[in-house]
């Protein structure tokens, strides 16, 4: 305190000067105003950052987009992986199984052969042919017969009198309206009954499957090898129980299907 009280006495009297200001030599410049130290002092405030009164405003903006990428990238981290949006517990599941000695028992099913020798799958399939050709003999026809009654119009219909051709081209009319709508229509039909086919189809190989574990080998995991769309590359012909679910199914099928012929007779 000795010494800053020397300093100052020894000084010429100033204005209060800011801190941070750089000392010049008392040869070289006049000493500042009272009002140009105080707008100097107001600038250095701005320059220096709000929280810690240290860093320039450039090393404030520095670390807020550094504060920014990480929020960021955990916002994408919760919102792509599920992280923090919901819970993975489910009251209802069951407990996991755990594999004995840490060997999980996996085969495969060839979905592919599967649906070319189950004979419900073949029966099915014959069904929805049967049906569709149905349909469309119906829309064929019902198209032929206006053809063939819009050309008779055109070549018999000067002989009828003008209220005769009114009501015959407000019949042909609505009978091609009836038809650029009915196409839509059957084909609309034929997508829901396939649809419901294969929902019929997959509930059963799926409890079928189901009822085969429970009473034989106990895999566990069963996985599905199409030619298309599979997700796997290679699987070991070892863990194929494809002719074993195809021969169950069909023993399945031919004891219901005997059990429903029984039935209509």
């Amino acid at each position: 305190m000795e010494e800053i009280n020397n300093n100052q006495s020894e000084a010429p009297k100033e204005e209060n000067v800011p801190q941070t200001a750089v000392e010049q030599p008392a040869a070289a410049e006049p000493s500042q105003s009272a009002e140009e130290s105080n707008q100097s002092a107001e600038e250095t405030k701005k320059k220096k950052c709000c929280c810690c009164g240290k860093w320039t405003m450039n090393h404030c903006l520095a670390a807020c987009n550094v504060i920014l990428f990480v929020g960021l990238v955990l916002l994408y981290v919760f919102h792509f992986t599920g992280v923090g949006t919901h819970s993975k517990y489910n009251p209802d599941a069951s407990e996991p199984v755990i594999a004995e000695d840490g060997v999980l028992k996996i085969a495969y099913v060839d979905s592919d052969s599967l649906l070319a020798k189950y004979q419900y799958a073949i029966d099915l399939q014959k069904e929805l042919e049967d049906y569709k050709n149905a349909q469309e003999r119906s829309y064929q026809q019902q198209m032929t017969q206006f053809q063939n009654d819009y050309q008779t119009y055109l070549k018999t219909g000067e002989n009828m009198t003008l209220t005769q051709q009114q009501a015959k081209e407000a019949e042909l009319k609505q009978r091609a309206d009836r038809l650029a709508t009915l196409e839509a229509e059957l084909t609309n039909k034929i997508m829901e009954k396939q649809m419901n086919y294969n929902i019929e189809l997959l509930n059963r190989i799926f409890a079928y499957v189901r009822e085969y574990n429970a009473e034989n080998q106990q895999f566990d995991l069963i996985m599905r090898k199409t030619f298309v769309d599979s997700p796997t590359i290679y699987m070991n012909p070892g863990m194929d129980i494809t002719d074993e679910i195809i021969a169950g199914l069909n023993k399945e099928y031919k004891t219901v299907k005997a059990k429903r012929e029984k039935e209509k007779k």
